[in-house]
């Protein structure tokens, strides 16, 4: 058996949560690869609305075993919130959530050097969510970090002060920075003891003795590519990789183990806080789809830029990780838009690209777009095949991406899904509600 991964193609928030959530049942085993608790996936079923940040979207299935891998960054706090407001809704986490022992663990300290570090940049912040993440992927590949394994040792305080006062050093190097670390620190090591009460596990092993086995994994990827750490809008990115390579890193999987690899993303573009987006709308447009698409981050709630979609951003993502189909979501919120616009190409200093380049943060490039024809039918309560508008706007993105797109969502709830059964031409799809 090989590992299914999905991965989000944007700047994050494209709705790899409610897609976890639709297509777990499909699966034994679905297991997060990497980021933190500054992810938010929402699934939305039965009028609820929910969003993860550590635990993996498929946690409401129990016959699922959930996996936090190796490449995963969790801090305890975010995670006994998490798991308290989980058993609330009836789920039992404790059942099928396993922890790898090499995930790392955020300290209180890496949450306050974050903060403090954003603030000394002023006007140069990178839009950080200020949960710690960067310090801890630093005290990682600096070999300083503790992991879920280190909590398990009698010396694990002597570990955790040693590496505390560290992080006190550094925080002194900021001026005017203050900070109480003691109203942090109780929460935190009971966030520890419920972390003890989970399966920790040796993952890789794990993973591999599925593979023999014949069960089916599906790998969740967190943030979106163009936030990765090598290939994203540096320095206005995450701190991991969040590419399908990503996954065998952060999972402990061979590259010959990775099976299909689903691409997710929105039928337009939103990127929150700082850094580079080509086809952001400052106008009314813009505010029209953080309207209708309730554009306000799961994780920080702030508003979301938006924008059109951009092909040259999506064909680079997609080429990264292999993608060998495209999910694509919020296709309603662009009803009722007269004319809907696509970036096909970036103009770079007169030169036409269809590509991401190296740097569009100092020299923002022109864009070329083409206009589609909009609809007016509302997708969420549709009751036959889909516009032929919208039909024409998702053959264009095919033909340009040379991928095809087999599902499209619009609404929030699970059940708001079409499948295009076929996607080879026009006379041949059929598209059934689920």
């Amino acid at each position: 058996m090989k590992a299914d991964v999905l991965l989000g193609l944007q700047w994050g928030d494209e709705g790899k949560g409610k897609i976890v959530d639709v297509i777990a049942p499909k699966y034994d085993i679905v297991a997060r690869f990497q980021g933190g608790p500054n992810a938010g996936h929402t699934l939305e079923f039965n009028g609820i609305k929910h969003v993860l940040h550590l635990i993996p979207s498929g946690i409401f299935h129990e016959e699922i075993i959930n996996i936090i891998g190796n490449g995963v960054v969790i801090d305890p706090t975010i995670f006994q919130k998490e798991i308290l407001a989980l058993e609330k809704l009836g789920a039992k986490p404790q059942k099928n959530l396993f922890i790898s022992k090499r995930a790392h663990l955020i300290l209180p300290t890496h949450r306050l050097l974050d903060a403090a570090s954003e603030a000394s940049k002023g006007k140069e912040k990178i839009g950080s969510t200020l949960k710690g993440i960067g310090p801890a992927y630093m005290d990682k590949t600096g070999r300083n970090g503790l992991r879920i394994g280190d909590i398990f040792s009698p010396d694990f305080k002597k570990k955790y002060d040693f590496l505390v006062e560290k992080h006190k050093q550094l925080l002194g190097l900021y001026d005017d920075f203050q900070y109480n670390l003691s109203e942090f620190e109780s929460a935190w090591f009971e966030g520890i003891e419920t972390v003890k009460k989970f399966k920790c596990i040796e993952s890789e092993q794990y993973m591999n003795d599925a593979f023999a086995n014949n069960k089916t994994v599906l790998a969740e990827g967190a943030q979106g590519s163009l936030l990765d750490i090598d290939f994203g809008s540096y320095p206005f990115v995450t701190s991991s990789n969040t590419v399908c390579a990503g996954a065998c890193t952060g999972l402990g999987i061979a590259p010959n183990k990775i099976g299909r690899v689903i691409g997710i993303f929105k039928a337009y573009c939103t990127r929150v806080g700082s850094g580079p987006f080509p086809t952001e709308l400052n106008d009314a447009t813009g505010e029209a789809l953080r309207k209708a698409g309730n554009e306000f981050g799961s994780t920080t709630g702030r508003p979301r830029r938006c924008g059109w979609l951009d092909l040259p951003a999506l064909r680079y993502a997609v080429a990264i990780s292999g993608v060998t189909e495209l999910f694509m979501m919020k296709a309603d919120v662009l009803s009722g838009i007269d004319t809907l616009k696509v970036c096909t190409h970036y103009d770079i200093n007169g030169e036409k690209i269809d590509f991401l380049p190296y740097d569009i943060t100092t020299s923002p490039p022109g864009i070329i777009y083409k206009d589609f024809k909009g609809w007016k039918s509302d997708l969420q309560n549709l009751e036959e095949n889909i516009p032929e508008q919208l039909e024409a706007y998702i053959q264009f993105i095919e033909k340009e991406i040379k991928v095809p797109i087999t599902l499209i969502s619009v609404g929030p709830d699970r059940k708001k899904i079409i499948y295009r059964l076929n996607s080879t031409t026009k006379s041949e799809k059929k598209s059934v509600l689920a």
